[in-house]
């Protein structure tokens, strides 16, 4: 009965949750190893992502809520739960998924090893040659680093760490007293591959360091009985931000920081153990960390899949993992030239669309910017660097040669908060001016102005994007960026520099829309625009791509907008807690999602404005943390050739039916299809030959206005058509 009012209660509410929609993200990554027309390393790539993904999601979300249950603050989901009812369902969920997890693995992967040219095998399953190689690299590598730390009346319990693999071995004493057995620790070392790899002719053997320390757990054991050696993981809350925890106060944040110092030793939300485990070290778990059957989750095969990562590096199998296409020239750079883009950038704009257009004209620019005599300066904010960043070694070298250079790197940056702060003081010492972040606010914008003076001018070249000053992940995320020397975008972006380096009040901006100012309220104009135009009979439509649609106040201007009759088309890569197609609320609200071989990043958004499109990129999603929490940009896209291009990503985004689900009402979605004869169109190919016929042939409402389809030579042309027809 309980179980209907809870599932009653998600389905009416008018929003869906944010953690619930989260995992069926997930599965639609799971979906991609199933996927049989991938290969088997690709499929299990997508596996290991469902595992990292799984992992930051405890840490951060379910840590969020633990961060509530814990110090008994009220909290009430999106789907009109309270904190307890909801982490029951919210778990349980996530039971379903990791069963589906495993499945896919011992079913649908797993079978196909061999015949792919490798194998995962215990010692007992090798050859006696090779169980001696394992023997010899237990005994000389891996045993010197194993610690056992013993649990009793003597031992305080010790500190386990975050996501380390680590066996409990429960032995029993030769004492006839009444507790006779005691629990003790061996954590496998974290700097050690995660299996041992044997080469057998034509086949690598990957043998897991698990399963070599459980086969020699007796060398740690002497003169001792063994009752049972369980492998067990744990994950810990990482959450100690304001960001996660959207009605928090922040005197709060600062009370769990004090008590929960580092992600080392933060409460432990999850425990994953491998099946059939010890009843005693089960009971001694539980206690020391309150945790119950909610939290734990046993597991009947590799625990921590992202070892998978180590299989998929091997140089035996990276050539038969997806091959990226070498990236293309961008339309609006046609000749890729980036030698001269100091002189090119002042007479034309240019847009790249990553991973299609590489991200080679921006750091070229910059390492250009850093040897040019007549470079001024640099301004630039980063949130996270590649390894071996050839933008921090450009800003490092504009430093050395003279030039001022202003850097924001923000060291709250989940996971790279420690990368970035040593690049920020490496840059320090060469001279350059840096700023580890503005207070209580991530700085998540992604922005570069270069100053160089020519002649008697000054010229600001300006860079504005959606994704990360990367040139790493520029190749597997989708993203735009925008490069200029418009002396609007210019004085837009040295007025941010000014805010967010010191302590002035911007003027009105005429090309950025900025958080936290009033990014949520100018969004809200532009849906409210539309909603206007539909009452009044004009032609309207939105069609807006972002990772994430998570905030209350624009999703119910999405569902006026849609009662007004304003057609809604939304790509949202992973959360969407908007409601599409339910009557009376949503019914002209459409939600898809692309999840394929690029993790889609891009955010673009589209406003029909009577014919005269509106549209802006940049680094904000629809969510709390981005218009509250964040200091974030948009900016319009004016240039009318750029504007088309932008126009065809979202067509192209909404035309894929290869990569594309459909969200339902319910929050389920499901696989996007061909209908009928209509062809396969797959956007991840098709953006790499994209040509100027097919940006003037893109709309993004054809349906309801054909009109607003035809470029001006077409419209001419049926004009004089009409015209014969008349005579």
């Amino acid at each position: 009965m309980l179980i209907n009012k809870v599932s009653e209660q998600i389905r009416s509410s008018r929003y869906i949750s944010r953690d619930l929609s989260w995992l069926r993200f997930n599965y639609r990554v799971l979906d991609q190893a199933k996927d049989e027309s991938k290969s088997i390393f690709d499929r299990l790539k997508f596996l290991a992502i469902t595992a990292s993904n799984l992992d930051e999601f405890f840490m951060i979300r379910v840590g969020s809520l633990y961060n509530y249950i814990d110090y008994g603050k009220e909290r009430v989901d999106y789907s009109g739960l309270r904190e307890l009812p909801f982490r029951k369902k919210l778990l349980e969920f996530a039971h379903r998924f990791v069963n589906d997890q495993y499945l896919v693995y011992s079913t649908e992967l797993k079978p196909h090893f061999e015949e792919n040219g490798f194998n995962i095998l215990k010692p007992a399953e090798l050859s006696e040659v090779e169980r001696k190689k394992v023997d010899t690299y237990f005994k000389k590598t891996i045993y010197p680093l194993l610690t056992p730390m013993v649990y009793d009346t003597y031992h305080g319990f010790p500190l386990l760490m975050n996501q380390l693999l680590t066996f409990g071995v429960v032995t029993k004493t030769a004492e006839d007293i009444k507790q006779n057995q005691r629990l003790t620790f061996v954590q496998i070392p974290q700097n050690l591959a995660r299996f041992y790899e044997i080469q057998r002719k034509d086949m690598v053997i990957f043998v897991p360091i698990e399963e070599i320390v459980r086969w020699k757990i007796k060398k740690l054991f002497r003169n001792v009985e063994i009752v049972s050696a369980n492998l067990f993981r744990i994950t810990r809350n990482g959450d100690f931000t304001l960001e996660e925890s959207d009605d928090i106060e922040a005197d709060f944040i600062q009370e769990i920081k004090i008590k929960l110092k580092t992600r080392k030793k933060g409460r432990v939300v999850r425990l994953e153990v491998e099946k059939n485990h010890s009843s005693f070290m089960m009971k001694v778990l539980r206690e020391r960390w309150t945790i119950d059957n909610a939290n734990i989750f046993s597991l009947t095969g590799l625990v921590d899949m992202k070892g998978f990562w180590q299989i998929l590096k091997h140089p035996q199998f990276r050539n038969r993992m997806f091959k990226q296409p070498n990236p293309v020239a961008p339309l609006s750079l046609p000749d890729n030239n980036t030698e001269n883009l100091f002189e090119y950038l002042k007479k034309k704009d240019v847009l790249l669309h990553h991973p299609y257009n590489n991200m080679e004209p921006v750091i070229r620019l910059l390492e250009k910017a850093a040897e040019d005599p007549y470079v001024l300066g640099i301004k630039q904010t980063i949130y996270r660097l590649a390894d071996q960043s050839r933008v921090s070694a450009a800003l490092l070298k504009a430093a050395e040669n003279g030039k001022h250079v202003s850097v924001l790197f923000e060291v709250k940056a989940r996971f790279d908060e420690e990368r970035n702060i040593k690049e920020g003081e490496r840059l320090e010492k060469a001279g350059c001016f840096v700023i580890y972040g503005i207070g209580k606010y991530k700085t998540h914008t992604k922005m570069l102005m270069i100053i160089r003076k020519e002649g008697e001018k000054v010229t600001q070249y300006v860079h504005l994007g959606s994704g990360n000053y990367n040139e790493q992940t520029a190749r597997q995320y989708t993203d735009v960026s925008l490069l200029t020397t418009d002396e609007v975008y210019a004085h837009d972006v040295s007025e941010f520099f000014n805010v967010i380096t010191g302590h002035s009040m911007p003027d009105e901006y005429q090309n950025l829309i900025t958080a936290p100012k009033n990014m949520r309220q100018q969004l809200i104009e532009l849906i409210r625009g539309e909603a206007r135009n539909a009452q009044a009979g004009l032609p309207s439509g939105i069609v807006i791509k972002i990772n994430s649609l998570e905030d209350k106040e624009v999703i119910d201007e999405f569902y006026a907008a849609s009662k007004a009759g304003v057609p809604i088309k939304l790509i949202v890569r992973g959360i969407c807690c908007l409601r599409p197609g339910r009557e009376d609320l949503s019914e002209n609200i459409a939600v898809s999602s692309i999840v394929g071989e690029y993790l889609e990043h891009t955010r673009l958004f589209y406003f029909h404005n009577n014919g005269d499109p509106k549209m802006l990129g940049g680094s904000a999603d629809i969510m709390v943390r981005s218009f509250e929490r964040r200091i974030e940009a948009l900016f319009y896209i004016v240039n009318e050739d750029l504007k088309k291009e932008a126009i065809n990503i979202l067509y192209y985004n909404l035309k894929d039916n290869q990569n594309s689900y459909s969200m339902r009402e319910d929050g389920t979605y499901v696989k996007k299809q061909p209908i009928g004869d209509e062809p396969a169109f797959n956007a991840h190919k098709e953006f790499y030959k994209v040509n100027e016929e097919d940006i003037d042939r893109s709309c993004l409402f054809e349906e309801l206005y054909p009109e607003i389809r035809l470029n001006p030579e077409t419209e001419k042309a049926m004009q004089e058509n009409l015209k014969e027809d008349l005579l």
